[in-house]
């Protein structure tokens, strides 16, 4: 899976999804993907990159209180 850069425009590549799609990470591991040599794997903030289409990371990838009004507002 590739995202953008959201300051640069570069594509990171992302090397551990469940990080991507964990709540409670704010980082993931991946690999920026210029150039023809691959760079060292690093971290990325979850903030600071979107999809290729412009959109930004889902709520419930961010936020590990995406559901709490939900849950509070149940009888």
């Amino acid at each position: 899976m590739f995202l953008v850069q959201r300051d640069t425009g570069h594509l990171v590549e992302v090397l551990d999804v469940k990080q991507l799609f964990d709540p409670f990470e704010k980082e993931f591991k991946g690999r920026l993907s210029v150039g023809e040599d691959l760079p060292d794997p690093e971290m990325f903030k979850k903030t600071d990159v979107l999809f290729q289409s412009g959109e930004s990371l889902p709520r419930c990838w961010l936020d590990e209180h995406y559901r709490d009004d939900e849950v509070v507002a149940r009888p």
